[in-house]
């Protein structure tokens, strides 16, 4: 009795105060969602300015799971100086923008990470022709880097750590730092290495530049929301969540409706498709919030070979990004 009470207690008082950003999309009818301003598979416009890419995929996974369209969105385009400020003006609902999730970032600019969907870290490119091959290799060289990143401070304490000097090149964006490296202002371009690979990816001719091998810092990027609206922190979180799991557990774009058509004998699946317990429910969505998210462009896995993976341009392993069944970091909290 005591306990039937205090959980019909608790779910009131949630659904009280539940409200904030996730009734605005709601009532707008489509969810804001802050993107770079172009980096070829994770955000970028083709010929008919539509929109594609790996952080663009959760952009539409939310907005399935929301609204039940994934095209219900859109797109501003945020540049590293520009993105907080459009967040917590209120102009985005959610950031997915290659955005490090760090103790600065967290604490002192106000905003909550729902999570990491790619683990990153800093590297070097650099043209093939220079010949080198460690970033031990840089001492005195022009590095073109964006200013008022995190990326800007881990090259200047690299070479201080191995007391060694550069000239940086402050830029605002990719597509300034693209132009300096290939006209030759910079001798290098140093960013997270999953921009560098989708960089690269545009060049007339990709193969005469190499990204070093050296990883100098730990980038894990993930989407961003405004502090204080804890319940659309957990949305967004549990949206991303589903994609991971469901990789995880097998479930895909192509199997999901067979799945949820004759049930599974997994506890857990069954919870992430609607057929048991109030998930739904809890963030007042439907049952088949997450059926919808899944379907919008696939589990986390689908969207990666997509938009960035090894048979793609970009050509980017999973490494890190793997799921933790398999050595990597990729690793969703249970659903129950």
């Amino acid at each position: 009795m005591y306990r039937t009470f205090c959980a019909g207690a608790l779910m009131l008082a949630a659904t009280t105060a539940m409200g904030g950003t996730l009734e605005d999309v709601k009532a707008r009818g489509s969810l804001n969602c802050g993107v770079n301003t172009g980096l070829v598979g994770f955000a970028s416009k083709d010929s008919n300015d539509n929109w594609h890419g790996f952080d663009v995929g959760l952009c539409r996974a939310v907005a399935a799971a929301i609204l039940g369209d994934p095209s219900a969105v859109t797109f501003h385009e945020t540049t590293a100086a520009s993105r907080y400020r459009a967040l917590n003006a209120g102009e985005i609902d959610v950031l997915v923008r290659n955005t490090t999730w760090s103790f600065s970032s967290d604490v002192d600019l106000k905003v909550d990470f729902a999570g990491i969907n790619y683990y990153d870290g800093q590297a070097f490119m650099v043209p093939k022709a220079l010949g080198l091959s460690s970033a031990r290799e840089l001492d005195g060289r022009k590095i073109c880097v964006q200013a008022e990143t995190t990326s800007a401070q881990n090259v200047d304490e690299y070479f201080n750590r191995y007391e060694m000097t550069y000239e940086a090149v402050p830029v605002d964006g990719t597509a300034e730092a693209q132009t300096l490296y290939l006209e030759g202002v910079c001798d290098v371009y140093s960013s997270d290495a999953s921009q560098l690979a989708a960089i690269r990816a545009t060049f007339a001719a990709p193969s005469d530049h190499v990204l070093l091998e050296d990883i100098i810092s730990k980038e894990p990027l993930g989407p961003v929301v405004r502090h204080g609206d804890d319940d659309w922190t957990d949305l967004v979180r549990w949206v991303l969540n589903a994609l991971i799991a469901a990789e995880e557990l097998g479930v895909t774009s192509a199997n999901i409706d067979e799945l949820r058509a004759k049930g599974t004998s997994t506890p857990e699946i069954n919870r992430l498709l609607g057929l048991d317990g109030l998930i739904g429910e809890m963030m007042r969505l439907d049952p088949e919030w997450a059926v919808r998210a899944i379907k919008a462009g696939g589990n986390y896995g689908e969207l990666f070979a997509r938009h960035i993976g090894t048979n793609t341009p970009i050509g980017l392993s999973r490494g890190l990004n793997l799921q933790w069944t398999e050595g990597g970091l990729l690793y969703s909290p249970p659903f129950r």
